[in-house]
């Protein structure tokens, strides 16, 4: 989730103007970007449990503590209340889940070797600031020791609301908060038929992007039955938001069809005014255009409005001015790069496109809801069918096609690698290998002896 951002005071007149509001994401293959988010949990290394906001009496680290040591690498506060919850750092910025998990939202990068350099040097950071605090950090899908009430709270306003509404639409949803992880690359489209076809190659193939990286296994200290415990807590969250929408399948979808869903369909969490945000968690935005909500009696919705609900949707593929995606635990960094390179490799070669849509021709929502439903319990570790293969067949066939897209944009770094050799970890998978969740649970059966709390030190950054 993101820090307090759009301030876009324009009024909204129309459906239209949420649509061309979204279009202004449209740019020429030259000018796409790629934008890496990553996130991962604190630990105290005395104990193991999660840092809380503030110092406590006797127990050294503190997220606060650790946000005012980052500032010292050319980072600007960003606050709520005259609390510091995040940092802006060039054009990237980081920010905090509402555990205190932290946050990268990384700069829009030409390349995937940029996008390694940039995840190593905050890799840097944090260590440089944690290590005087007795803090640690690990990215991983799911909190694999503690419990919900085990966990603190930030504070931030939007996450009071959420907080109070979560347990109202869905099981998980103050497990999604407080105790995941994710990596998700941010990727550019050229329009809106390009738009489309992007956005439903990628929800057709996020499930299989789940069970290549699915590294959460463990819940309180036990195997929890699941590859990734993160992707089934998606399944019973907020269902209005979140999932794969039957409605970027249906015919005529596009940006209108889109901004159409999010206001009539996506109930709101907050309006944001003046520092405070209102909570109006259920309600209509189309009831905000039209003046329709008691709480916020005389005030006219806007784009920022519009641009801070959007960022409340959670779609396994979020459509903002550019297109998340949203189907991965966190992990190590070779993997939370090859995320990234997969996605790129996919999407930003015409001729992987192409070849990526053959090999899902036929393919449409039931088939992704139906795998979506599946691989969080199974991953890769059996023969999941799909269609006439298994989807480790498709795995293996899509970390091709995803080969062959990075070497046809031919980013070399300085020892004159393409950018295909940061897929090395995932054709490891497809060549009979491991996946994280699996090389865990083995851990766990062997070296560990049943300890799940030796996955912190292992696992650390």
């Amino acid at each position: 989730m993101s820090n307090p951002g759009d301030s876009d005071e324009t009024p909204i007149t129309s459906i239209r103007q949420l649509a061309e509001y979204i279009a202004v994401g449209c740019k020429p293959p030259a000018e796409w970007r790629i934008g890496t988010e990553h996130e991962k949990f604190g630990f105290r290394e005395h104990d193991l449990t999660s840092p809380p906001y503030a110092p406590e009496a006797g127990h050294p680290g503190s997220i606060r503590d650790l946000l005012l040591g980052l500032q010292r690498y050319d980072a600007t506060a960003i606050t709520d209340h005259d609390n510091i919850i995040g940092l802006k750092q060039g054009a990237a910025a980081v920010s905090l889940e509402p555990a205190g998990q932290l946050e990268l939202s990384g700069a829009p990068l030409a390349t995937l070797h940029q996008t390694k350099a940039e995840l190593e040097c905050h890799f840097d950071q944090v260590r440089s600031v944690a290590r005087d605090l007795g803090i640690g950090f690990a990215p991983l899908g799911f909190h694999p020791l503690a419990s919900r009430a085990e966990l603190p709270w930030m504070p931030k306003g939007r996450y009071a609301i959420m907080r109070r509404y979560m347990p109202t639409v869905g099981a998980h949803g103050l497990d999604m908060m407080t105790r995941t992880c994710t990596v998700q690359v941010n990727l550019d489209y050229a329009s809106e038929s390009d738009m489309v076809r992007k956005l439903r190659l990628s929800l057709l193939l996020q499930p299989l992007a789940t069970a290549l990286f699915a590294n959460s296994p463990f819940t309180e200290g036990k195997p929890n039955g699941f590859q990734s415990y993160r992707a089934q807590v998606w399944t019973d969250t907020d269902n209005q938001r979140s999932g794969i929408p039957a409605v970027m399948f249906e015919d005529g979808f596009g940006f209108e069809r889109y901004a159409e869903w999010l206001v009539d369909a996506v109930p709101m969490y907050f309006v944001y005014r003046n520092g405070e945000y209102i909570d109006v968690a259920g309600q209509r935005f189309r009831d905000f255009m039209e003046g329709r909500l008691h709480n916020v009696a005389g005030t006219r919705a806007t784009i920022g409005d519009f641009a801070d609900h959007m960022t409340t949707v959670f779609t396994d593929v979020r459509l903002k001015r550019f297109l998340e995606m949203r189907g991965a635990d966190a992990g190590r960094a070779d993997m939370m790069v090859a995320q990234s390179a997969l996605w790129v490799g996919l999407l930003y070669d015409d001729a992987a496109l192409s070849a990526a849509e053959s090999l899902l021709r036929g393919a449409g929502w039931a088939d992704a809801v139906a795998m979506r439903a599946a691989v969080p319990r199974a991953g890769l570790s059996v023969n999941l069918p799909w269609r006439p293969g298994t989807l480790r067949e498709l795995a293996g066939d899509v970390v091709a096609v995803a080969r062959d897209g990075l070497r046809a944009r031919d980013h070399r770094d300085l020892t004159g690698r393409d950018e295909s050799v940061l897929l090395a970890p995932l054709e490891a998978i497809i060549a009979g290998g491991a996946t994280q969740a699996e090389h865990w649970l083995a851990r766990f059966e062997g070296p560990w002896a049943g300890n799940v709390r030796q996955i912190f030190a292992e696992a650390a950054i």
